[in-house]
Protein backbone atom coordinates (compact mmCIF):
# COMPACT_ATOMS: atom_id res chain seq x y z
CA UNK A 1 0.00 0.00 0.00
CA UNK A 2 2.78 2.52 0.75
CA UNK A 3 4.69 1.61 -2.37
CA UNK A 4 1.63 1.98 -4.35
CA UNK A 5 0.86 5.75 -2.48
CA UNK A 6 4.54 6.60 -3.25
CA UNK A 7 3.93 5.98 -6.93
CA UNK A 8 0.99 7.51 -7.24
CA UNK A 9 2.16 10.63 -5.77
CA UNK A 10 5.35 10.66 -8.26
CA UNK A 11 3.22 10.15 -10.95
CA UNK A 12 1.15 12.99 -9.87
CA UNK A 13 4.67 15.41 -9.10
CA UNK A 14 5.40 14.18 -13.23
CA UNK A 15 2.42 15.31 -14.43
CA UNK A 16 2.67 18.27 -12.32
CA UNK A 17 6.52 19.05 -13.50
CA UNK A 18 5.36 18.55 -17.01
CA UNK A 19 2.84 21.30 -17.02
CA UNK A 20 5.04 23.59 -15.43
CA UNK A 21 7.90 22.83 -18.11
CA UNK A 22 4.74 22.95 -20.87
CA UNK A 23 3.74 26.91 -19.61
CA UNK A 24 7.11 28.20 -19.30
CA UNK A 25 8.18 26.93 -22.93
CA UNK A 26 5.06 28.56 -24.12
CA UNK A 27 5.68 31.73 -22.61
CA UNK A 28 9.50 31.19 -23.55
CA UNK A 29 8.84 30.44 -26.81
CA UNK A 30 6.46 32.74 -27.70
CA UNK A 31 8.14 35.76 -25.98
CA UNK A 32 11.90 34.64 -27.14
CA UNK A 33 10.62 34.89 -30.87
CA UNK A 34 9.96 39.01 -30.63
CA UNK A 35 13.73 39.39 -30.30
CA UNK A 36 13.59 39.24 -34.07
CA UNK A 37 11.43 42.59 -33.66
CA UNK A 38 13.97 44.02 -31.39
CA UNK A 39 16.84 43.04 -33.62
CA UNK A 40 15.44 44.50 -36.99
CA UNK A 41 14.09 47.73 -35.15
CA UNK A 42 17.46 48.21 -33.03
CA UNK A 43 19.92 47.78 -36.27
CA UNK A 44 17.35 50.42 -37.96
CA UNK A 45 17.60 53.06 -35.45
CA UNK A 46 21.66 52.76 -36.02
CA UNK A 47 23.15 50.86 -33.43
CA UNK A 48 25.70 48.07 -34.77
CA UNK A 49 24.78 44.64 -34.61
CA UNK A 50 27.68 44.32 -31.75
CA UNK A 51 25.77 47.01 -29.93
CA UNK A 52 21.90 45.58 -30.52
CA UNK A 53 23.35 42.01 -29.52
CA UNK A 54 25.21 43.50 -26.63
CA UNK A 55 21.79 44.53 -25.23
CA UNK A 56 20.12 41.61 -25.31
CA UNK A 57 22.68 39.56 -23.73
CA UNK A 58 23.26 42.03 -20.69
CA UNK A 59 19.97 43.78 -20.49
CA UNK A 60 17.78 41.31 -21.35
CA UNK A 61 14.40 43.30 -20.78
CA UNK A 62 12.77 43.96 -23.72
CA UNK A 63 10.59 46.86 -23.27
CA UNK A 64 13.27 48.68 -21.73
CA UNK A 65 15.00 47.45 -24.84
CA UNK A 66 12.38 48.74 -27.16
CA UNK A 67 11.85 52.17 -25.44
CA UNK A 68 15.59 52.65 -25.72
CA UNK A 69 16.46 51.83 -29.55
CA UNK A 70 13.33 53.46 -30.12
CA UNK A 71 14.05 56.94 -28.14
CA UNK A 72 16.94 56.95 -30.47
CA UNK A 73 15.30 56.32 -33.87
CA UNK A 74 13.20 59.34 -32.73
CA UNK A 75 16.39 61.21 -32.05
CA UNK A 76 16.13 61.48 -28.43
CA UNK A 77 19.50 61.94 -26.83
CA UNK A 78 21.41 59.21 -25.54
CA UNK A 79 21.03 60.15 -22.15
CA UNK A 80 16.90 60.54 -22.53
CA UNK A 81 17.23 57.24 -23.70
CA UNK A 82 19.31 55.54 -21.09
CA UNK A 83 17.10 57.21 -18.43
CA UNK A 84 13.90 55.77 -20.11
CA UNK A 85 14.73 52.26 -20.49
CA UNK A 86 16.59 52.42 -16.78
CA UNK A 87 12.98 53.35 -15.10
CA UNK A 88 11.45 50.83 -17.00
CA UNK A 89 13.46 48.69 -15.59
CA UNK A 90 13.54 49.47 -12.53
CA UNK A 91 10.50 46.90 -11.82
CA UNK A 92 12.54 44.21 -12.38
CA UNK A 93 13.95 45.43 -8.68
CA UNK A 94 10.31 44.88 -7.06
CA UNK A 95 9.82 41.57 -8.85
CA UNK A 96 12.89 40.28 -7.18
CA UNK A 97 12.12 41.31 -4.05
CA UNK A 98 9.70 38.91 -4.05
CA UNK A 99 10.91 36.31 -6.06
CA UNK A 100 13.99 35.91 -3.65
CA UNK A 101 11.29 35.06 -0.89
CA UNK A 102 9.51 32.37 -3.16
CA UNK A 103 12.80 30.93 -4.69
CA UNK A 104 14.84 31.04 -1.79
CA UNK A 105 18.00 30.20 -3.89
CA UNK A 106 21.56 30.04 -2.74
CA UNK A 107 23.20 33.21 -2.68
CA UNK A 108 25.93 31.87 -5.13
CA UNK A 109 23.11 31.48 -7.75
CA UNK A 110 21.71 34.96 -7.05
CA UNK A 111 23.50 37.02 -9.22
CA UNK A 112 23.37 34.69 -11.86
CA UNK A 113 19.46 34.25 -11.74
CA UNK A 114 18.93 38.21 -11.02
CA UNK A 115 19.49 38.15 -14.88
CA UNK A 116 16.41 36.63 -15.63
CA UNK A 117 14.08 38.55 -13.33
CA UNK A 118 11.84 39.73 -15.41
CA UNK A 119 8.04 39.98 -16.70
CA UNK A 120 7.84 36.70 -18.01
CA UNK A 121 9.90 34.97 -15.42
CA UNK A 122 7.70 36.57 -12.66
CA UNK A 123 4.19 35.62 -14.26
CA UNK A 124 4.84 32.08 -14.76
CA UNK A 125 7.04 31.48 -11.42
CA UNK A 126 4.17 33.62 -8.99
CA UNK A 127 1.88 31.36 -10.47
CA UNK A 128 3.16 27.86 -9.03
CA UNK A 129 1.58 26.70 -6.03
CA UNK A 130 5.11 25.64 -4.36
CA UNK A 131 8.47 26.16 -4.29
CA UNK A 132 9.98 23.47 -6.48
CA UNK A 133 7.32 24.52 -9.28
CA UNK A 134 8.32 27.69 -8.90
CA UNK A 135 12.02 27.25 -9.32
CA UNK A 136 11.39 24.70 -12.39
CA UNK A 137 9.44 27.65 -13.99
CA UNK A 138 11.73 29.97 -13.27
CA UNK A 139 14.69 28.13 -14.77
CA UNK A 140 12.54 26.89 -17.72
CA UNK A 141 11.17 30.36 -18.80
CA UNK A 142 14.50 31.81 -18.04
CA UNK A 143 16.50 29.73 -19.89
CA UNK A 144 14.47 29.08 -23.11
CA UNK A 145 13.54 32.41 -23.44
CA UNK A 146 17.50 34.19 -22.90
CA UNK A 147 18.57 31.95 -25.47
CA UNK A 148 15.42 32.38 -27.93
CA UNK A 149 15.67 36.01 -27.09
CA UNK A 150 19.43 36.37 -28.19
CA UNK A 151 19.10 34.12 -31.04
CA UNK A 152 16.35 36.01 -32.50
CA UNK A 153 17.97 39.77 -31.56
CA UNK A 154 20.75 38.71 -33.88
CA UNK A 155 18.91 36.99 -36.92
CA UNK A 156 17.03 39.92 -36.86
CA UNK A 157 20.05 42.58 -37.00
CA UNK A 158 21.34 40.40 -39.44
CA UNK A 159 18.35 40.76 -41.70
CA UNK A 160 17.37 44.36 -40.83
CA UNK A 161 19.06 45.03 -44.45
CA UNK A 162 16.51 42.72 -45.95
CA UNK A 163 13.29 44.13 -44.14
CA UNK A 164 14.02 47.54 -45.58
CA UNK A 165 11.83 50.54 -43.38
CA UNK A 166 10.87 48.80 -39.67
CA UNK A 167 8.45 51.91 -39.63
CA UNK A 168 6.45 50.30 -42.07
CA UNK A 169 6.24 46.87 -40.67
CA UNK A 170 5.32 48.55 -36.70
CA UNK A 171 8.45 46.16 -35.49
CA UNK A 172 8.84 48.43 -32.86
CA UNK A 173 5.30 47.87 -31.47
CA UNK A 174 6.26 44.06 -30.68
CA UNK A 175 7.82 44.42 -27.62
CA UNK A 176 5.41 46.59 -25.52
CA UNK A 177 2.87 44.80 -26.83
CA UNK A 178 3.86 41.72 -25.40
CA UNK A 179 4.29 43.84 -21.64
CA UNK A 180 1.14 45.10 -21.79
CA UNK A 181 -0.39 41.77 -22.52
CA UNK A 182 1.61 40.67 -19.27
CA UNK A 183 0.53 43.28 -17.48
CA UNK A 184 -3.15 43.70 -17.60
CA UNK A 185 -4.41 40.86 -15.55
CA UNK A 186 -1.74 41.43 -12.63
CA UNK A 187 -3.96 45.08 -12.57
CA UNK A 188 -6.52 44.69 -10.11
CA UNK A 189 -7.36 47.22 -7.86
CA UNK A 190 -9.06 50.53 -9.19
CA UNK A 191 -5.74 52.46 -7.53
CA UNK A 192 -3.13 50.09 -10.01
CA UNK A 193 -5.67 50.77 -13.33
CA UNK A 194 -5.66 54.55 -12.18
CA UNK A 195 -1.72 54.33 -12.12
CA UNK A 196 -1.88 52.44 -15.58
CA UNK A 197 -4.08 54.55 -17.20
CA UNK A 198 -2.50 57.92 -15.76
CA UNK A 199 0.65 56.68 -17.42
CA UNK A 200 -0.65 55.85 -20.54
CA UNK A 201 -2.38 59.54 -20.87
CA UNK A 202 1.18 61.16 -19.90
CA UNK A 203 3.20 58.98 -22.35
CA UNK A 204 1.06 59.47 -25.08
CA UNK A 205 -0.35 63.16 -24.36
CA UNK A 206 3.20 64.38 -23.75
CA UNK A 207 4.67 62.99 -27.25
CA UNK A 208 4.20 65.62 -29.86
CA UNK A 209 5.68 68.54 -27.23
CA UNK A 210 8.49 66.82 -25.68
CA UNK A 211 11.95 65.35 -26.85
CA UNK A 212 11.83 61.32 -27.63
CA UNK A 213 13.14 59.56 -24.13
CA UNK A 214 10.97 62.44 -21.60
CA UNK A 215 7.46 61.24 -22.15
CA UNK A 216 8.80 58.07 -20.68
CA UNK A 217 10.46 59.45 -17.51
CA UNK A 218 7.59 61.67 -17.02
CA UNK A 219 5.10 58.91 -17.15
CA UNK A 220 6.65 57.40 -14.10
CA UNK A 221 4.58 60.36 -11.98
CA UNK A 222 1.61 58.65 -11.99
CA UNK A 223 2.16 55.85 -9.60
CA UNK A 224 3.28 58.80 -6.60
CA UNK A 225 0.19 61.43 -7.91
CA UNK A 226 -2.08 58.38 -7.74
CA UNK A 227 -0.99 57.29 -4.45
CA UNK A 228 -1.20 60.76 -3.35
CA UNK A 229 -4.77 61.41 -4.53
CA UNK A 230 -5.90 58.07 -3.07
CA UNK A 231 -4.22 58.81 0.20
CA UNK A 232 -5.76 62.04 0.45
CA UNK A 233 -9.62 60.87 -0.48
CA UNK A 234 -9.11 58.01 2.36
CA UNK A 235 -8.38 60.98 4.74
CA UNK A 236 -11.46 62.98 3.93
CA UNK A 237 -13.20 60.21 4.28
CA UNK A 238 -12.12 58.97 7.27
CA UNK A 239 -12.41 62.76 8.95
CA UNK A 240 -16.33 62.29 7.67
Amino acid sequence: MADQTALEEADIGGKADRAVVRDALGVGVAVGLSGFAFGVTSAGSGLTLLQTCALSLLVFTGASQFALVGALAAGGSPFTAAAGAFFLGVRNAFYGLRLSQLLALPRVVRPFAAQWVIDETAAVTLAQPTRRAARLGFLVTGLSLYILWNLTTLLGALGAEAIGDTDAWGLDAAGPAVFLALLAPMLKTGTERAVAALAVLLGLGLLPVLPAGVPVLLAALAAPLVLWADGRRKGQGAAR
